[in-house]
């Protein structure tokens, strides 16, 4: 019997349960007693937060690391986002990647102007004095190394923080960061 669990992955961890360079990294294992063989379902960046599918099966690992299920993102970046970029990133920008250049596909992106509680991330981004910042999601179906970071960077806007809220149509909801729920299966249908 498979077992399924979602996280709210906190700034500063690793996606993983194993790390063996020399440096002393957080890992997953540190926020709950997972069973054996659990995996992580895709990543988030080390610098990135939100939710995190775990599963002891690797079949379902497959699906939901497809090109078929959305994830969205809220993005906080620097500067007041405007319409023109927003539409950019809408239809695809160019991003480097593996030292070259790709476009990423169409995808899902409007400025959000009511930002969930996501509570004080463990590093703190910076000091208002440096200008204003935005809110914006962002959901994609690819999932390229740093694509949304990339992404916001193109059309002018660095990205601040980066909070996953959705994978297929499992929710982050009300989970504080390093909060853990276990769920019977993951509905993952777009």
């Amino acid at each position: 019997m498979h077992r399924h669990f979602i996280l709210f992955k906190p700034y500063g961890y690793l996606s993983q349960f194993i790390y063996e360079l020399k440096r002393k990294k957080k890992l997953l294992g540190e926020l709950f007693d997972f069973p054996e063989g659990t995996m992580a379902i895709g990543r988030l960046d080390e610098d990135s937060e939100g939710l995190l599918l775990l599963t002891t099966d690797g079949n379902m690992s497959e699906l939901v690391r497809s090109k078929k299920v959305d994830k969205e993102y809220y993005v906080q970046v620097d500067g007041v986002i405007t319409p023109e970029a927003i539409e950019k990133l809408q239809h695809g920008v160019e991003i480097g990647l593996d030292g070259g250049k790709y476009k990423t596909k169409k995808c899902k992106a409007f400025i959000v102007t009511e930002v969930p509680d996501f509570g004080i991330r463990a590093k703190k981004i910076r000091d208002e004095r440096h200008g204003p910042t935005s809110w914006a999601s962002i959901t994609v179906r690819e999932g390229k190394f740093r694509q949304v970071r990339k992404m916001t960077a193109a059309v002018g806007f660095p990205t601040l923080r980066l909070v996953r809220v959705r994978v297929g149509n499992v929710y982050l909801q009300n989970l504080k960061a390093g909060e853990v729920r276990e769920v019977n299966d993951f509905q993952l249908d777009n």
